[in-house]
């Protein structure tokens, strides 16, 4: 597959309000339920892009860097920045704001790999992505250094599952 595609076109934005389900006992956003919108909208991105169905592969550490309160509306903004032949970085911003004055804060940031599957779940060629911007070309000339933490991650936590295994009394 010798095809292209910029980053923007796989460009993502998805937004909800914070309601009380959504919340923990301190009235701000379950950590696990702004990972569960991350992962969706690093999905629907890398859709866009291999316009093929996709798998989570891995996800970086989220930082929450700011709350997200009960009646803020949280944004989260993807887009995929590095392809290799069938795997996909999909960088994922998150934005907090206080509908009701307007404050806004970056209160979580992450970066996901996604790889295309074809219709037997075998993975599959995508489009090379192509940076256009600075935002996107400082992403996309840090994205190997990036990749070789993950690779050195997932040695590491195969070398665990292996020594733990799934005997008790775990």
């Amino acid at each position: 597959m010798n095809e292209t595609k910029t980053c923007r076109e796989s460009f993502t934005v998805k937004t909800s309000i914070v309601l009380p389900p959504d919340t923990n006992t301190y009235g701000t956003l379950f950590g696990g339920k702004l990972m569960a919108y991350i992962d969706d909208v690093a999905a629907i991105a890398a859709m866009r892009h291999g316009r093929r169905n996709v798998v989570t592969a891995s996800t970086d550490s989220v930082d929450f860097l700011h709350p997200v309160y009960e009646g803020n509306s949280v944004c989260l903004e993807a887009f995929v920045t590095y392809t290799g032949r069938t795997s996909m970085e999909i960088f994922v911003k998150v934005i907090a704001e206080d509908l009701l004055t307007g404050d806004r804060n970056v209160c979580a940031m992450s970066f996901l790999t996604m790889v295309a599957v074809d219709e037997n779940g075998k993975p599959t060629p995508v489009p090379t992505v192509i940076p256009e911007t600075e935002e996107e070309k400082s992403l996309y000339e840090t994205a190997k250094e990036r990749a070789e933490f993950r690779k050195k991650r997932r040695k590491d936590s195969e070398a665990r599952a292996k020594k733990y295994g799934t005997g008790l009394p775990w």
